[in-house]
């Protein structure tokens, strides 16, 4: 069971996703809320907090990091984001591990929170394409020396780059991890837009070189 926190201050959307969410077999909203209450927070535990981007009284980006920093085990979706918002890197630097777009569709909605549940990060195709490799070249610019740590690789993803690196399959990588196929492949999709590479070959090769 999924254990999920919402905040979000407009009453209706919050029971609404509060309702839509609780109709599912494997999800549980354990705290719905228009603010951020730590305390409150702390007493659910969730495992995926869902964040609306546009809180009129508290800011979204503080807000994420003050979850990372309170709850370490639980993860962040930030919800109703425009493709082209200004601070999708520095919500992935702080933690974010899954954005939901404003017109994302509820199977869109739902397979962000399992995944990102699951252990994934997930990010719509259409914010992908430059983000992670703007993230690693300003971390080159800043003296990082390790790909891995300049885009705050998840433990997950480490996994999945070592069983790549044995030529696991993404079905044999599954059940090894205990995570779905579609969980895998999201990992593979972010590992590669991560390191800004091309394919999983490239991937174990990598994963050679920084073991030499």
């Amino acid at each position: 069971m999924i254990h999920i926190a919402i905040i979000e201050d407009n009453r209706l959307v919050r029971e609404g996703i509060t309702d839509m969410l609780n109709e599912l077999p494997d999800m549980r909203v354990v705290l719905a809320s228009r603010s951020m209450d730590a305390d409150a927070l702390r007493a659910a535990d969730p495992h995926v907090v869902l964040l609306d981007v546009g809180l009129e009284e508290q800011n979204c980006l503080r807000l994420a990091e003050t979850v990372q920093q309170e709850l370490a085990q639980s993860r962040v979706i930030v919800m109703d984001l425009l493709p082209a918002h200004e601070e999708v890197v520095q919500f992935v630097n702080a933690g974010v591990a899954g954005f939901i777009l404003k017109d994302a569709s509820m199977a869109d909605f739902v397979g962000t929170v399992r995944s990102v549940a699951e252990g994934a990060r997930v990010l719509p195709s259409r914010m992908t394409s430059t983000l992670f490799s703007q993230i690693a070249h300003g971390a080159v610019q800043r003296g990082a020396t390790d790909a891995l740590e300049a885009v705050r690789m998840t433990q997950r993803e480490r996994e999945v780059i070592a069983e790549i690196a044995v030529g696991s399959s993404n079905k044999e990588i599954a059940q090894r991890l205990n995570i779905s196929t579609e969980t895998v492949k999201s990992h593979v999709r972010n590992v590669m837009e991560k390191l800004a590479l091309h394919s999983r070959l490239q991937i174990a090769a990598y994963a050679h070189q920084r073991a030499h």
